[in-house]
């Protein structure tokens, strides 16, 4: 089989499924298409926890013991590599293992940049960087920041789906981004008929992991500043509203305003730590609710979330805020979006009137546009694998 490297955060998002999920879609989905596929990861000195969040030694680590759970679930153990500190310590594939993979490989995916080692790095003859965070990448490069890693890969694509195109005020800086779907491998993900059909959820970050971004004169907020416009759905429909929310003990006020307005809220590191707790999560809800990033609305990039992508691989509708996705796939049944609270209160009646419907247009959205399967088999026709 050909090998091929995918890289980017399992150990540094401890406790956190979902994100844990976006990158074994990549991993899986690659094997599926039959490709050797290894898995590197980077772990910095001050990202390395014990069970109460304060910096620990590698070895003890809550991080390592994390990459070794999700490693040995998923068939990694001989096939992953999570480097510590520049390469002071390595578990699993040691440094000159990955260096021979990297010679052979056909290619690396690098997934928002996070394999920046260079003794690794030059050695792989196509390297394809995946945007996940698109307006903040692009933003933050045309201002000269150079965090978002961006030099030296062959190939560019996004999850904003609409950078480039005519709506988007998203700068390109003479990147040729290529727009990519969220990929789902379905068997991980099958149909599931348990959940209320009146239970929305989502899982969330009250502030994100970035703050505003200024350009151009103009801020461009985060997802705490949408949920707020949204603050009133509860009141409004006869059905239960639930986030498993990471909000910060300083944003209190906020805490209780949503309890004022009937939402419920449940710790992500409780509801969703690891890949099986945020699938039970997702197939026993009933369908989404979510808000997006305001720099992901306000920009019409046409970023489409990967957890809003397992919703609808589970069958559960979907009824998210408008990122200008609506240029790029059918909406209005099982895919519902929203741009005012009248629109998201509307999509909601929907969804409750015909839900067997909107379940089963759900998994057919998931299959027709997200299967692992048509968008790595895309990408690696685009790249002339």
């Amino acid at each position: 089989m050909t090998p091929v490297l995918v890289s980017g955060v399992i150990a540094n998002k401890y406790l956190n499924g979902g994100a844990v999920w976006t990158r074994l879609n990549w991993i899986l989905g690659l094997k599926r298409l039959g490709f050797d596929v290894y898995f590197v990861e980077q772990i910095a000195r001050e990202a390395c926890i014990d069970a109460a969040g304060a910096i620990a030694p590698f070895e003890e680590s809550e991080n390592l013991s994390y990459f070794k759970a999700i490693s040995g679930q998923f068939g990694l153990d001989d096939k992953s590599s999570l480097i510590y500190d520049d390469g002071a310590q390595v578990h699993g594939l040691q440094l000159d293992e990955i260096e021979e993979v990297a010679d052979s490989a056909a290619f690396l995916v690098n997934i928002s940049g996070h394999l920046a080692l260079d003794r690794v790095r030059r050695r792989v003859r196509c390297s394809v960087y995946v945007d996940l965070d698109p307006g903040f990448t692009q933003f933050w490069h045309a201002s000269g920041n150079l965090g978002a890693r961006l030099a030296n890969h062959e190939h560019y694509y996004t999850v904003g789906e609409n950078i480039g195109r005519d709506g988007c005020a998203i700068p390109v800086s003479g990147i040729d981004w290529r727009p990519i779907c969220q990929p789902v491998v379905l068997d991980e993900w099958p149909v599931s008929v348990e959940g209320a059909r009146d239970r929305f959820t989502t899982i969330a970050s009250w502030r994100g992991a970035f703050g505003p971004v200024e350009h151009g004169g103009k801020t461009f907020g985060v997802k705490v500043h949408e949920f707020r416009k949204f603050l009133g759905m509860p009141d409004r429909l006869p059905a239960s509203f639930e986030i498993a929310l990471d909000i910060h003990e300083a944003d209190s006020h906020d805490r209780q305003t949503l309890a004022d307005h009937r939402w419920t809220l449940t710790d992500p590191k409780v509801a969703v730590p690891n890949p099986d707790a945020f699938r039970r999560y997702v197939q026993a809800s009933g369908a989404e609710f979510s808000v997006a990033q305001g720099i992901y609305t306000e920009t019409n990039s046409g970023w489409f979330s990967d957890r809003t992508v397992r919703y609808l691989a589970s069958g559960k509708p979907a009824l998210v805020q408008d990122t200008g996705f609506s240029r790029n796939y059918p909406v209005g049944e099982g895919l519902l979006p929203f741009r005012t609270l009248d629109e998201a209160v509307s999509g909601a009646e929907r969804v409750l009137h015909d839900y067997d419907e909107h379940c089963t247009a759900a998994r057919r959205l998931a299959e027709e546009y997200f299967d692992s399967n048509i968008v790595l088999g895309r990408l690696v026709n685009e790249i002339d694998v």
